[in-house]
C-alpha cells in the first residue's frame, strides 16, 4: 500500500511531489504517458503564451537567459523533465479508476495492477476532455475533422480552406499559423477577451500580477460557468505579439459568428460577430481600468493609450464546406473527473471538484491541484500552481 499517490506528472503533480518531499511525506507519482505529457501533445510550433519568468514552480523556477521570451513546446518539456529529476515518477501507468475502500483509503485500478493508497492527489491537468461541437458529425465526406489536440502543423492537413471553430487563444494561434502558411481560413468566433501583448513598458502578464487580476478567487466570478471563459488571446511566437480578431482580419482571415447549424454541406453562422467583438472590447476596457488603478496606487508610469478602432469586417453568414480541407474545433475543454473518480458528491454540476482549500469536501484523503480556477485564476498555471501544491502538502503532512 502506498501512503500517498499523486496522479499526473505535469506541472501540478511535479509541484506537489516537490512539496511532499520537502515535508517528508513518502509518495509516488503515476503518469499515464511521460513527464509533461500534455505539453508533448501540443502542436509542433507551440510555445508558451506566458513569458518565461512566469515559470515559478517550487524549486524549479526558470533560470535561463531569456526571462521575457517564450519557451517552445520541447523546451517546456525539457524544463519539466529536469525539474522531475529524482522524483518518484512512474511513467506509463494509466489510472483507470479511483474509488474509496470500505475501511478507508482508496483503490486505484491501473494499467500496472490495483493499488491501495491512504491519500490520493488528483493532478490530471486543467485540460481533460475536449469540448467538441456536434458539427463534427455532419461534415461532408472528404473534409478532415479534428480537435486542436490532434493538430500538428499546416502540412499535416489536406489541401483546401480550413474552418477553425473557436476564437480563444488556441483558435487564434492556429488561424494565424495557417494564414502564414498560405492557407485560406474561416474563423467562427465566440466570446473571448483580448489585450495588447504589451501595455506601456511591460508584458500584459506583468500587469495581471501587478493589478492582482491573476489572484482573483473563484468566488469573485459572476457565475460558476465563468470558469469556462477564454483567456486573453495572445501569442508568444516570434518573441510575442498582438493576436486577436483585428490582427487576424488584417492577415486575411474571414470572420464569422459562432456556428449555428449545418445541413452536412453548408455551415450557417449566427449573426453575432459584432456582439462578440464588443464583448471582447468590453473585457479589455475592464482590464485597462485595473491597470489605471494600479498606476495610481503604485505611482507607475502611465501607459500610452491605444485605441484599436472598429473592426471593419463583413461577417460570413454561411460557407459551403465542399472543397474545404479541414475543420478544426478549438472550443476548449471540460473536467472529466467524474468518469473515473468514483466518489459520490465529489464534483459539482459542471464537473469541477467540490473542495475546501484543495481538500475534497466529499471524502477524506482526496486532494486536488492543477485544476483551472481551483482556488484562484492562477491555480493551474506554471506561475501559480506551486501555491496550491504547498497547501496540499501541508494538509497531507498534518494528517499523517
Amino acid at each position: 500500500m502506498a501512503e500517498t499517490v499523486v496522479i499526473g506528472a505535469g506541472q501540478a503533480g511535479l509541484a506537489v511531489s516537490h512539496e511532499l518531499a520537502s515535508a517528508g511525506v513518502e509518495h509516488v507519482v503515476l503518469e499515464r504517458g511521460r513527464v509533461g505529457q500534455r505539453w508533448r501533445d501540443r502542436w509542433a510550433s507551440f510555445c508558451l503564451v506566458t513569458p518565461n519568468w512566469t515559470v515559478q514552480l517550487p524549486g524549479g523556477r526558470y533560470d535561463g537567459d531569456d526571462p521575457d521570451g517564450f519557451m517552445l513546446r520541447d523546451d517546456v518539456v525539457g524544463h519539466l523533465e529536469r525539474y522531475a529529476g529524482e522524483m518518484p515518477v512512474h511513467e506509463g501507468v494509466d489510472v483507470g479508476s479511483v474509488a474509496p475502500e470500505p475501511g478507508g483509503g482508496y483503490r486505484l485500478q491501473t494499467s500496472a495492477g490495483d493499488m491501495l493508497a491512504g491519500t490520493v492527489v488528483l493532478c490530471s491537468g486543467a485540460y481533460q476532455r475536449p469540448h467538441v461541437t456536434p458539427l463534427a458529425d455532419v461534415l461532408p465526406d472528404g473534409v478532415a475533422r479534428l480537435h486542436a489536440d490532434d493538430y500538428v502543423d499546416p502540412a499535416g492537413l489536406p489541401p483546401g480552406p480550413v474552418l477553425v471553430i473557436g476564437s480563444g487563444q488556441t483558435g487564434c494561434q492556429l488561424a494565424e499559423e495557417l494564414l502564414e502558411a498560405g492557407r485560406e481560413v474561416v474563423l467562427a468566433c465566440g466570446r473571448a477577451p483580448w489585450m495588447t501583448r504589451r501595455i506601456g513598458d511591460h508584458d500584459v502578464l506583468w500587469w495581471t500580477v501587478e493589478t492582482g487580476y491573476i489572484e482573483a478567487t473563484v468566488d469573485s466570478l459572476p457565475a460558476p460557468a465563468a470558469r469556462f471563459a477564454a483567456n486573453f488571446t495572445a501569442t508568444g511566437r516570434g518573441g510575442g505579439h498582438d493576436l486577436h480578431l483585428r490582427t487576424l482580419h488584417e492577415k486575411g482571415a474571414r470572420l464569422a459568428g459562432h456556428v449555428e447549424s449545418s445541413d452536412g454541406r453548408r455551415v450557417r453562422f449566427a449573426d453575432d460577430l459584432a456582439a462578440s467583438v464588443a464583448w471582447g472590447d468590453a473585457r479589455r476596457a475592464q482590464f485597462l481600468e485595473l491597470v489605471r488603478r494600479a498606476v495610481e496606487e503604485h505611482g507607475l508610469p502611465e501607459p500610452e493609450p491605444f485605441d484599436p478602432g472598429p473592426l471593419d469586417a463583413e461577417p460570413l453568414p454561411e460557407v459551403d464546406l465542399r472543397g474545404f480541407g479541414a475543420v478544426i474545433t478549438t472550443a476548449g475543454y471540460r473536467p472529466d473527473y467524474a468518469r473515473w473518480v468514483r466518489v459520490p458528491g465529489a464534483f459539482d454540476a459542471l464537473g469541477f471538484p467540490v473542495h475546501d482549500e484543495c481538500a475534497s469536501s466529499a471524502a477524506p484523503g482526496l486532494w486536488f491541484a492543477g485544476v483551472h480556477f481551483l482556488r484562484k485564476r492562477k491555480s493551474s498555471l506554471l506561475y501559480g500552481v506551486g501555491e496550491d501544491a504547498a497547501i496540499v502538502a501541508r494538509g497531507i503532512s498534518a494528517a499523517t
